[in-house]
């Protein structure tokens, strides 16, 4: 069983920063791919972005190439997002999950989730 508990959200103007982390309880981290995704009011959830094992390969959806980036510490136990120009359209409540394959953009492929953290982004 792994446990993940995202921090980082907040309130944040149009244009801003903000990291999420996920922390995981598991001594076997790095034996998971990470992904984030993130649930907007009144709509599905939806992929953002995943990395492989190592941290040597990532993927994005097309809305936020180019400004978040997703990382890892295997040595923390953590993942992280960087969400750089952020638009009132990111606000959301952001999930990281655990997965035991990497390069999937399908909620069904991660097995573990996080409770979830709230970005809102003002204009």
């Amino acid at each position: 069983q792994v446990q993940l508990v995202e921090s980082g959200g907040g309130a944040v103007q149009a244009g801003g920063s903000l990291r999420l982390s996920c922390a995981a309880s598991t001594r076997t981290f790095s034996n998971y791919a990470m992904g984030w995704f993130r649930q907007a009011p009144g709509k599905e959830r939806e992929f953002v972005a995943a990395i492989s094992r190592s941290g040597g390969s990532t993927f994005y959806a097309d809305s936020v190439k180019g400004r978040f980036a997703i990382s890892r510490d295997n040595a923390k136990n953590t993942a992280y997002l960087q969400m750089n120009i952020l638009k009132p359209e990111d606000t959301a409540v952001y999930y990281c999950a655990a997965g035991s394959v990497y390069g999937t953009n399908r909620e069904r492929q991660y097995a573990y989730w996080g409770q979830g953290t709230q970005v809102t982004v003002s204009s």
